[in-house]
């Protein structure tokens, strides 16, 4: 999996000021900030849910040991 360094960050951070301009950059970061954190909320729901049916099933999975 390829790696992003800094200079790369810094590459795409100076290109983005220039066509954005300085006076929408952080508009645009929080935009994009936000949307970060609404896919990892996203996510993390998902993997909840996910996490919650494993243990749903092992759940029952012990009661039925029990019971035979």
């Amino acid at each position: 999996m390829p790696t992003i360094g800094w200079f790369e960050i810094l590459i795409v951070v100076t290109i983005s000021i220039i066509i954005l301009g300085p006076k929408d950059f952080p508009i645009m970061l929080k935009k994009v900030g936000s949307w970060i954190g609404t896919a990892k909320r996203y996510i993390s729901n998902i993997q909840t849910e996910v996490s919650n049916i494993d243990i749903e099933e092992n759940s029952i999975d012990k009661k039925e040991e029990k019971g035979t």
